[in-house]
């Protein structure tokens, strides 16, 4: 049986946060989909699931499409949408996950 593990540091985790953070705030939010592809892509590539490597597919243009019917859809519901908002998310990131 293969091995799995991950293989990131602890220092590129706070770089990639706070680099992340700080375009966020920046641009008063308009970027925070490109800073979660951005910590996705670094957490996949750093993980080994049975011998191999994971990569990560998804763009910052795309989840931005999806980030804009998700605020839609939680604005005409009153909010109850950010139920499923996360569940979502978790689906769109999987779905953008593969094996190198």
């Amino acid at each position: 049986m293969n091995e799995s593990y991950f293989d990131g540091g602890l220092f590129q985790l706070i770089g990639y946060t706070l680099l992340g953070t700080l375009i966020t705030l920046v641009t008063l939010g308009i970027c925070y989909p490109w800073a979660i592809t951005m910590l996705i892509n670094w957490k996949t590539k750093h993980t080994v699931i049975d011998g191999r490597r994971l990569r990560f597919d998804g763009t910052a243009m795309g989840l931005f499409g999806q980030w804009i019917k998700w605020i839609f859809l939680m604005i005409i519901t009153l909010g109850i949408y950010a139920f499923w908002v996360n569940i979502v998310m978790k689906k769109w990131i999987s779905k953008h996950t593969h094996f190198a």
